[in-house]
């Protein structure tokens, strides 16, 4: 529900479940079942790998459910590139997570939970461990908790990313009034600037390396965090995205900087003012590659520039590729990067070479995610397929075939699993268009089935064919699932992603029409028989389908946009829409525009019996939207049933609401078109 803030990767991918799934070995003698949403908690993922300096070992964050306590409890393993053999490093610790190695390889340093300050509050900590023995020890007190840190290349120090801490006198005195500015409806303080800190390994010389009243990029809840920080090669300079200010609502402003670490002295790297994110030093520390829309224009994909160490703007790489690219990782030589990006319904690293050519890796059926790089040029990677996911593979060469190196879901060949295929039609505007489609387990063509389209949030993402717990659970109750991507998806070249600016509704509606209408002469679909849903711009767009087009027998709309004036004023990136419409709600004539985009102006055309969900305290959607679109079906008599979960973040950040979500959702569905 941004132009330009990365929320693509949780809320677009919401469907993937709680967790992901192991990859299925070859059926046994065993009778298979169908998955269930129990399954949903025994599920193991792997996440976060990072290649020790000499390429023998790959340290990953491995994450259990932990259904009694209503959390995830993570692990830091180390993992043998030889043999797979697994070394827990960790027992007890809360939140691990960001493995990161030393020069060397004398110690790993990686984020935990810890208590920190009076209040005694679990945060994040950076704690560092010695490879050569002995407990983990916590370098860090940072009141307001850690998000961020990076080793110096020498291994001495550990460069590190905090908010600013409140004024408890103030505090005391109960001058807490603050002055609002581009925030979000639950600011309930002013933001404060997040900034630079220098701590030694063992934890002594803490020293702030910057201050101001910008602020690095700060996180919002359950939504995908900022890059690490990045030194150069001679631990000179740090550099990092500086935003203008801390609230989200001016996240556009952000440019890259770097910080002397000697002495504190700034620099801005290139003339632009706004857009720029995720800035990496290659490895001689002569360039600096970032990412920044194509043109200058947050309405276009994401592209990778690559630019001089010592100022400029650069070049963009990426501009052939015409894909939206994913957090880039230098190779050791500087000559390339690896990138990932959507092409089609599959998901792809890619290696793009500074002279603007790239190549795509050789990964099978695998669907990567997190991945790291080797001194030699060697890749592990985190890995789902349309049978299963997320397991650890090591490629040695981008000419060699993945190695599986972990296998920790085999309770899973249990499971009967439905087949997972992409699918293309011809769209309206001549666009080629995709989307993906589950079967229900035992498909039979003779008969017919009911549908349920699953749109993907975002609207800059994709749906791919790699495992979704939550896609097999649908289908398994009997559903063929259509996962449609719409214009502003990113997977189909920056002409189809920038086609959604302007035209948030109708394009994207026919588009989905059109998709259906393809299927239903592939596909054996009782037409009578066609649920729609969908979470963040999914909600958005399943509340327009139904405003707009009478097919449906249901609908589940989670987190829904139903009203652009109410993301405008409300959502935490709230001013940001601006891009989108051509300025303010507030300006000119710009309202008819927000109005016309907005569900809510259609809702007197809405008969489709609809289920609402929402958490309450959703930054990125405020539930207004839905209170609105729930009072108006309400009033005036239409079929319509709100569940509010009392978390906070865009999507339940804990696996017991998680999973009450899938459970609400499929038995809506199960309800009106069984």
């Amino acid at each position: 529900m941004n132009p330009r803030i990365r929320t693509v990767r949780v809320v677009g991918l919401v469907l993937a479940g709680v967790a992901s799934l192991g990859i299925c070995r070859a059926a046994g003698a065993q009778q298979k079942r169908p998955i269930t949403l129990d399954d949903f908690a025994k599920i193991v993922s792997i996440s976060s790998p990072a290649i020790s300096h000499d390429g023998t070992r790959i340290a990953a964050v491995i994450s259990r459910v932990n259904m009694k306590d209503d959390r995830n409890d993570t692990q830091l393993v180390l993992i043998d590139v030889k043999t797979g053999a697994q070394q827990p490093l960790t027992f007890d610790k809360l939140g691990v997570g960001d493995p990161l190695w030393s020069l060397h390889d004398e110690r790993l340093a990686f984020l935990a939970e810890a208590e920190t300050g009076k209040d005694k509050a679990k945060k994040g900590q950076v704690f560092v461990l010695s490879m050569t023995g002995g407990d983990a020890r916590k370098i860090t007190d940072a009141p307001e908790g850690v998000e961020q840190f990076a080793w110096s290349p020498d291994g001495a120090s550990i460069a590190y990313a905090t908010p600013d801490p409140p004024d408890d006198k103030a505090l005391a005195q109960k001058e807490d009034s603050f002055e609002m500015g581009d925030d979000g409806l639950f600011t309930s303080a002013a933001p404060r600037p997040q900034h630079i800190w220098i701590v030694k390994a063992d934890g002594t010389g803490n020293r702030r390396l910057t201050s101001g009243t910008w602020s690095l990029p700060e996180s919002a809840p359950n939504v995908e965090g900022p890059p690490p920080l990045s030194w150069s090669r001679d631990g000179q300079w740090i550099v990092f995205p500086r935003r203008a200010a801390p609230s989200i609502g001016d996240a556009d402003e952000s440019a890259i900087w770097a910080v002397n670490v000697s002495n504190g002295q700034l620099r801005k790297l290139t003339t632009h003012e706004r857009f720029e994110e995720a800035p990496l030093f290659s490895p001689d520390g002569s360039e600096v590659s970032y990412e920044f829309p194509r043109q200058g224009k947050p309405s276009m994909l994401t592209d990778l520039y690559v630019a001089p160490a010592a100022g400029g703007d650069g070049n963009d790489v990426t501009t052939d590729l015409d894909l939206d690219i994913g957090p880039p990782k230098w190779m050791p030589d500087g000559k390339s990067l690896v990138v990932e990006a959507d092409e089609g319904t599959r998901r792809y690293l890619w290696i793009q070479t500074l002279g603007g050519g790239a190549k795509r890796l050789s990964l099978g059926d695998l669907e990567p995610g997190a991945f790291s790089i080797g001194p030699q040029g060697e890749i592990a990677f985190v890995a789902s397929s349309d049978g299963g996911a997320n397991d650890l593979y090591y490629l040695v060469s981008e000419d060699a075939r993945p190695r599986r190196l972990t296998d920790l879901n085999t309770w899973m060949d249990q499971l009967a699993l439905g087949r997972t295929e992409g699918f293309d039609w011809r769209g309206p505007n001549h666009f080629h268009e995709d989307g993906v489609v589950t079967y229900p387990p035992g498909y039979d063509a003779s008969r017919k089935y009911p549908l349920v389209l699953a749109i993907h949030g975002g609207p800059q993402g994709a749906s791919t064919v790699g495992f979704s717990s939550f896609r097999q659970y649908l289908a398994a109750q009997g559903f063929i699932v259509f996962e449609p991507n719409y214009r502003g998806s990113t997977n189909l070249g920056n002409a189809y992603a920038k086609a959604i600016f302007g035209d948030s509704g109708d394009g994207p509606g026919r588009d989905v029409m059109a998709g259906i209408a393809a299927l239903e002469k592939h596909a054996s679909i009782d037409e009578s028989r066609i649920g729609v849903s969908g979470w963040s711009y999914g909600g958005y767009m399943t509340t327009w389908l139904i405003g707009h087009y009478h097919i449906w027998k249901t609908a589940v709309a989670g987190a829904p946009v139903t009203d652009f004036v109410d993301q405008y004023d409300w959502a935490d990136n709230n001013v940001e829409r601006k891009y989108i419409y051509s300025g303010s709600p507030w300006v000119g004539s710009n309202m008819a525009k927000y109005r016309e985009a907005s569900p809510i102006t259609y809702v007197d055309d809405v008969t489709t019996p609809l289920l609402l969900l929402h958490d309450v305290r959703d930054p990125r959607v405020s539930i207004t939207n839905s209170f609105e679109f729930f009072h108006a079906l309400r009033d005036r008599g239409q079929p319509v049933k709100f569940i509010a979960f009392p978390v906070v973040g865009h999507f339940p950040p804990d696996p017991v609401h998680q999973i009450q979500v899938f459970k609400d959702w499929s038995e809506w569905m199960v309800q009106h078109l069984r």
